[in-house]
Formats: structure tokens, C-alpha cells, sequence
């Protein structure tokens, strides 16, 4: 019995050892965890400035900074998520915004703003550099774009909004923790107690991935949650969306471009005219940057707008950068000054003359440019605004490389957005083709009216052709008016067939190893397309230009601004 009881006690001793080891392993395999995430970690915050953005329900990449208590946004992340219409002029180190009657301004590093002159200030720096960055405080932002923002600090991160969307949320039923993951060992993020409310992002088997009220994203057990419900959170109600009144007209627009390359050239104006039919805007080619302060040369007379008012004509003056050589786009426009000259002195011509309008014909503008283009159009759309002048933007076919002419904006600020539609092959392509196929026209109209309402559109089309010789690798071209194109046809005995493909008469022909081609623009030609304008309901015609036309082209044209 001695003998028995020791190896009793060391059975005991082993059974006791091994549950106690069990009943360790099996706490701690079920047991929660109470290890908590290193926050600054989880939200990836930067330094002490640095401020990570939950946008809706996700962190985003981009990070605001926070300087002096104030909340601050880089000027990519103020474009790309609240608001493209700020403006900076890196040459004058200002901050704009263009309102539809007025433009806001403020010096970069300053607290003190401008509304239309009308000067105030803020409690804090409106816009400020940090290397080449620019910031732009969050409060000054929201002035003028509609969302909503909450900072939290400890660690640094902030919750927007910029929609109201219906979501699902759920009520918390007893005090637990939000994890990391879904699952009792991973690490805590932030506690949360019976009552509060999450917004339910996802739901599993027995976790479900939330948002909390203060932005913190995670997993809670299903079984601590009530049952989730439909919400829709309040939208913001300070700001109010404004309102660019537009000059367009109520009924169709047929506007004719007349090439004046000198003041001569408006003398030329009955005989233009003589033979057409149902124009009722005339655009001179009269105005032409001049050099890179601002300034412009103009062929403009008194007397020709009256007589073109005296046969029923608005008269929409127009203005290139093309014309006169040494002009620099973007210097004109990049700069506040130079464009506020600029401006002044087309609204005081425009009155001056007592224009109906101005036609911006601004071509092969860079991409440098296209942030201070569209801000030109801006600018200038609030005088013709006020004067009541229609201002309309002449655009080429919408291609990828064109983007930067923001279409969209154009058609919210202007009255009018004028597709060229043509130049498809132009000299210089690298193949000899058509001016103008059906298929080109018709993508440039869509493509326009994806983005600018279809009253204000108005789509160009060529009085021209394009006589196309290739010899080889070698491919050059001439454009010839209507009229020529069709004695060229007839002299060289070519016989033209019509062309599914393009909606165009073509023909050919062969002479000394060379290979001539032509894809006429006339009446069938012309017919097609103004059916297809007819089809997206667009606001009207243009036609470069007047004098390379045959008379009866003005029947076709006649008749579709005869349809209603």
C-alpha cells in the first residue's frame, strides 16, 4: 500500500498538470484578446501635421495636414474630391474662384479674401505653400463646395462626406470592442458601448466589417449588434449650388465664319452673303492675340455690324491665338493680370461695336494650358454674363488629347460649345483620308453631348475638301472649296462612287506614280451629317467658311433649320 499511494499522488499530479494545461490552452484559444493596434500604425498617420481622410466609408491615399488647429488640403486632393474650379495662379501666388457674377481672390499666405473687390478675412491663413504645394484650408474650401468634414485627434484622422447616400447602420447591444479583424484574437481599434450606432459595411457568418462614429473601421461580432436598418444621413445645408445663368437663344443657330484677314476685308461682307440661306449669326475672324501681355489686333468696324444687323444677323466676333506669330498661350492666360486685360479689352470692344457676341477660336492649346484656358473662359463668361453678350467656345473633335479643354465646364460656364467637325485628315496626317466621315462627326457630337447640355452644342461643318496626293511614302493634301473640288472631279475625268463608310462621294485617280484622292464635301455629304445633328437634338450649325460653298448647299442647310 506504501508502495501504491506514491504513484497515486504522481497520476493525480500528472491528471491535474495536464487539465490545468488543457484548460489553459483552451482559454486561451477562446478567450478575447486584449491586445490592442498601434493607431497611429492602423490610420498610417504621417507626423504630428498629418491628417489621414475617411472619405465616405474608406481611407483614401491622399492626407490633409492640420497647421495651427486648421485643416488644410493640398490643391490635387481640393480638385480631385471637392472641387475643380479653384484656381491657382502660380505666377501671381494667388487663390481664385469664379463665381457666375463675380471672381474670389485671395494672396497665397494671406487670411484676407477678395469678393468681386469687396474685401474680408478669416481667423486663419486661406492658402499657404508648403514647399511647392499648395494648401488650401478645409473651412475656406467648403465655402464653395458642398461636403462635410469632422476632425479627430488621438490619433490625427478626419471623416467626410460629399454624398448623402441611403446606408445601413446598426445599433450596438452591449459593451464590446471593434477588431482589426474578424476574429476574438486580433487586435482592438476602439471600444464601443451599448447604444451606439455603426454603419454596417459588410456582414459574415458571425462578424461584420463597421464603421464607427468617429471613422474607425473594423469588425464587431455579429452577436453584440442589433439587427441593421436603413439611414440616410442629413446633407449639408449651408451651401447652395450656384447658378450660371446662359445667353443661349430659343431657337436654332446657324452661324457662318467669315475669314476677315484685314479691314478691308469686311467690304466683302454682302457679297458673302449674297446666294445664303437661314444664317443667323455671322462670326469675323476679327480679333487675334497679339503678343503675351494680353493685347489683340482687331479689323472690326462699327459699320459692319450694322449692316449685318441691318440684314438680320447677331454678329459674334471672334478671337484666335493662331494668327499673329510670338503669342504664348499660356503666358497670356496663366497670369491673372495679363488675362484680366485681355478680358477688358474683348468685353470693351465687344461694346464698343455693339457685338452679340464673342467666339473663342483658341487652338493646340498645351496641357500646361488648360487649367488657365478653362479659367479664362470662366472669367470672361461673368462680364458677357452681365452685358448680356453670348460667349461661345470653339472646340476640336473631343479626342483623349483634347481633355484639357474640359468640355464639361465650358458647357456649364458659356452659352455655346462649337465642335469643329472636321479636320479628321488634315495636311500633315500620315495617310490621306477625309475631312469629315460620318462616323468622326457623329462620335465628336456624342462624345460633346455626354458632357455639355445638347442646347448648347453646336456642331461646324467643312465647306471644304482636302485633294490628297501620295506618291510613295510621301502624302500631302491642298483644301479646296466646294466648287473647285468639283472642277477638279470633272478636268481629271474622275468618277466618284459614294462611300458607306464615310457618307462621302469619293474618287481617284493615278498619274505619274502618283495616287490622287478626294472625299468631297457636298450636298449628299452635308445632308448626313445634319441628320445626325437632328438625331441628338443639338443646338445648331456653324460652317467654315463662307465664300468656298456652292449655292445650293444653303437648300440643305435651309431645310434642317426648317425642322423643328
Amino acid at each position: 500500500m506504501k508502495k501504491i499511494i506514491p504513484v497515486l499522488i504522481a497520476v493525480v499530479l500528472i491528471i491535474v498538470v495536464a487539465a490545468i494545461g488543457f484548460g489553459t490552452m483552451l482559454l486561451d484559444k477562446y478567450s478575447y484578446s486584449k491586445e490592442r493596434a498601434d493607431l497611429t500604425e492602423y490610420f498610417g498617420v504621417r507626423g504630428d501635421d498629418d491628417v489621414p481622410i475617411i472619405l465616405q466609408d474608406e481611407q483614401v491615399e491622399e492626407h490633409a495636414k492640420l497647421w495651427d488647429g486648421v485643416c488644410y488640403f493640398d490643391f490635387a486632393t481640393v480638385h480631385k474630391y471637392f472641387n475643380d474650379r479653384f484656381y491657382e495662379d502660380k505666377k501671381e501666388s494667388l487663390l481664385l474662384y469664379a463665381l457666375p457674377d463675380v471672381v474670389v481672390s485671395t494672396k497665397i499666405g494671406s487670411q484676407s479674401v477678395s469678393v468681386g473687390g469687396d474685401g474680408s478675412s478669416r481667423d486663419y491663413v486661406i492658402a499657404r505653400y508648403e514647399g511647392d504645394t499648395l494648401y488650401v484650408a478645409a473651412d475656406f474650401v467648403k465655402e464653395y463646395s458642398n461636403f462635410s468634414y469632422t476632425l479627430y485627434t488621438e490619433p490625427n484622422h478626419m471623416q467626410v462626406y460629399t454624398q448623402w447616400d441611403e446606408r445601413q447602420v446598426a445599433v450596438i447591444t452591449k459593451d464590446t470592442q471593434v477588431r482589426y479583424q474578424g476574429g476574438i484574437k486580433s487586435d482592438i481599434l476602439t471600444d464601443v458601448s451599448k447604444g451606439d450606432k455603426v454603419v454596417v459595411l459588410e456582414t459574415m457568418e458571425t462578424w461584420s466589417k463597421v464603421k464607427t462614429e468617429d471613422a474607425f473601421i473594423g469588425y464587431v461580432e455579429n452577436k453584440r449588434m442589433g439587427e441593421a436598418f436603413a439611414e440616410t444621413l442629413l446633407p449639408v445645408t449651408d451651401y447652395v449650388e450656384p447658378v450660371y445663368q446662359s445667353n443661349t437663344r430659343d431657337h436654332k443657330i446657324n452661324l457662318a465664319w467669315h475669314a476677315v484677314a484685314s479691314a478691308a476685308g469686311n467690304d466683302t461682307l454682302s457679297e458673302m452673303m449674297a446666294g445664303t440661306k437661314s444664317i443667323n449669326v455671322i462670326s469675323p475672324t476679327w480679333f487675334a492675340l497679339s503678343d503675351n501681355e494680353g493685347n489683340f489686333t482687331s479689323n472690326a468696324t462699327a459699320g459692319y455690324v450694322s449692316q449685318a444687323h441691318s440684314m438680320g444677323l447677331e454678329v459674334w466676333g471672334l478671337v484666335d491665338n493662331f494668327t499673329n506669330e510670338g503669342v504664348d498661350t499660356y503666358e497670356v492666360l496663366a497670369g491673372t493680370s495679363t488675362r484680366s486685360h485681355l478680358i477688358s479689352g474683348l468685353i470693351a470692344a465687344a461694346l464698343e461695336y455693339d457685338l452679340d457676341g464673342i467666339n473663342v477660336d483658341f487652338e493646340n492649346i498645351s496641357l500646361d494650358a488648360g487649367e488657365p484656358f478653362i479659367q479664362f473662359i470662366r472669367e470672361l463668361s461673368i462680364p458677357c454674363r452681365q452685358h448680356g453678350i453670348v460667349l461661345s467656345v470653339d472646340n476640336y473633335v473631343p479626342m483623349g488629347y483634347t481633355d484639357h479643354y474640359n468640355r464639361k465646364e465650358q458647357g456649364i460656364v458659356a452659352d455655346y460649345v462649337v465642335i469643329m467637325g472636321y479636320d479628321e485628315h488634315y495636311r500633315g496626317s500620315e495617310t490621306a483620308g477625309s475631312v469629315a466621315s460620318i462616323n468622326f462627326v457623329e462620335k465628336g457630337i456624342a462624345d460633346t453631348v455626354a458632357q455639355v447640355p445638347a442646347h448648347k452644342v453646336i456642331n461646324a461643318i467643312p465647306f471644304y475638301t482636302r485633294i490628297w496626293e501620295t506618291n510613295g511614302t510621301t502624302v500631302d493634301s491642298q483644301a479646296v472649296g466646294m466648287e473647285i473640288a468639283q472642277q477638279y472631279v470633272k478636268e481629271h475625268g474622275i468618277t466618284t462612287v459614294w462611300n458607306e463608310e464615310t457618307c462621302q462621294n469619293y474618287g481617284e485617280y493615278q498619274s505619274d506614280g502618283s495616287l490622287f484622292q478626294v472625299w468631297l464635301e457636298d450636298s449628299d455629304s452635308i445632308r448626313v451629317k445634319l441628320n445626325i445633328m437632328s438625331k441628338y437634338g443639338i443646338a445648331g450649325v456653324a460652317e467654315w467658311k463662307l465664300g468656298f460653298e456652292v449655292d445650293s448647299i444653303w437648300d440643305v442647310i435651309e431645310e434642317y433649320m426648317n425642322q423643328s
